[in-house]
């Protein structure tokens, strides 16, 4: 592209809106007006965290839809570019679609562009320059970035029609990214739907195929677990399903010494994105080669053993497939603070994770967790020795697993195909924007066939 089709421009000249939490009212009123909410309510307070994390279904704090429109000045929508304020000032993000009203949490930017820039464009240039915004941060102890700051805020852009098209091919492999994690996101809803159907409510199909216990399959009492169960179904303790522990293993930063085998070491804050809920990003390390016994392999699961917060609880829970291994160039290992571990029998695997989840999702392992040096720790052994699982009927269970074997191997290459597409738009990014790579199309008209080619690096301010 002709660099004579780019031009600088202060981004004061074309901001629309640039505003915060703060605009709707002195910090006493929104203390008197506002109470965060930790379960689903009317509207998402969205946060860093989430973008940090490209988790918007879980981990999220909520407002009424009184507190919603008395922050009317900072309601979130769809393709808006938010930016951290402090802690990390200038970071640039892109809110997504979501089913439910959204408001600006504390401490982040809310921008729109007017029409004369494409909002979607001046986000991947803003993305693309972090650095540069990010030098416009001032402060001591805490860095923060103001609104004036933005405003003036200069880039070297081209012309709105050039911008349209750089954004319409970004876009596009967004929009793919975004379609296999609404897939996915389907999938795992149907997967847990299925395991509370069929191992909470027990309506599993019997043998003419109707749910069990809605068709009035006989249920016994179980003492251990001080219920009723499907006949012929009995109980456990969790640490019966275990098989083989194989430990977390830290390493070392650099290779040295006997330090030789590198691995990606999956973390606490992983274990979300392993398995598709958020991203993930396990450092490399190098661990002992006599220590290759913990890399992890298909079926093998992880535990958080150490963290939490106030508001969560330590055991999360993530597993490995083979899809899962092949998403990485090294082998993995789990870090010191997590655990790892196979099961006694491989096809209770799906049954397992569901299980743990639903002890997770309900609070239950807040039960078991101690303190050591402020920092919280799950009581593994005592939970998995002395803590009762229904073991159900193994035609059932396997027919469970091979449902879920099923859905997660597409989750998993869906997760592939994610990582390949954004590692495709991170290359294309910075060549687009300065010009190394130019969509063909000489005297911009209009064109189904866009094509990228490689241009001579302009000059580029």
């Amino acid at each position: 592209m002709k660099t004579e089709y780019f031009k600088n421009i202060v981004l004061r000249e074309h901001i629309d809106t640039i505003t915060d939490y703060h605009a709707n009212g002195a910090y006493e009123k929104l203390k008197e007006n506002i109470t965060l909410k930790y379960k689903p309510s009317y509207a998402i307070m969205i946060r860093t965290l989430n973008f940090e994390s490209n988790n918007f279904d879980s981990n999220l704090i909520y407002i009424d839809q009184n507190e919603y429109e008395y922050l009317s000045k900072s309601k979130v929508y769809s393709n808006d570019i938010i930016m951290n304020k402090i802690a990390n000032p200038g970071s640039v993000y892109i809110m997504p679609y979501l089913k439910q009203p959204v408001s600006l949490a504390m401490n982040l930017f809310l921008i729109r562009f007017k029409c004369t820039l494409n909002q979607r464009f001046m986000y991947y240039l803003m993305k693309y320059n972090e650095s540069y915004i990010k030098q416009f941060a001032n402060g001591t102890t805490t860095k923060t970035i103001t609104k004036d700051s933005v405003r003036n805020l200069k880039f070297y852009v081209p012309e709105k029609q050039y911008q349209d098209k750089i954004a319409n091919i970004l876009s596009s492999l967004d929009s793919k990214i975004e379609i296999n994690n609404r897939i996915n996101k389907e999938l795992e809803a149907m997967a847990k739907t299925l395991y509370d159907y069929w191992f909470v409510q027990f309506d599993f199909p019997d043998v003419n195929g109707k749910p069990y216990k809605s068709s009035g399959g006989k249920m016994v009492y179980n003492q251990e677990l001080k219920r009723e169960i499907p006949e012929r179904w009995e109980a456990k303790t969790i640490a019966q399903f275990i098989g083989n522990n194989k430990g977390g293993d830290w390493g070392k930063e650099k290779e040295e010494g006997n330090y030789t085998q590198k691995v990606s070491c999956v973390r606490g804050a992983d274990l979300n994105g392993l398995n598709g809920l958020g991203s993930v990003n396990p450092p490399e390390r190098f661990i002992l080669e006599k220590n290759s016994n913990k890399i992890l392999e298909s079926h093998d699961l992880i535990v958080e053993i150490s963290g939490g917060s106030p508001t969560q609880s330590t055991g999360r829970i993530s597993f490995v497939i083979d899809e899962t291994i092949k998403r990485f160039e090294n082998p993995l290992v789990c870090s010191n603070f997590c655990k790892s571990f196979s099961l006694e029998n491989q096809k209770y695997l799906y049954y397992f994770i569901y299980m743990w989840n639903n002890l997770y999702d309900n609070r239950v392992l807040f039960g078991w967790e101690g303190k050591t040096s402020g920092i919280k720790n799950l009581l593994f052994d005592s939970l998995t020795q002395k803590y009762f699982i229904i073991v159900p009927n193994e035609n059932i269970n396997l027919k469970f697993y091979e449902k879920m074997d099923s859905f997660h191997k597409m989750k998993q290459r869906n997760l592939k195909e994610n990582q390949e597409l954004a590692k495709l738009r991170d290359w294309l990014l910075p060549m687009l924007m300065n010009g190394q790579v130019s969509v063909k199309d000489s005297e911009y008209k209009n064109s189904q066939n866009d094509l990228l080619v490689a241009q001579p690096k302009p000059e580029y301010n």
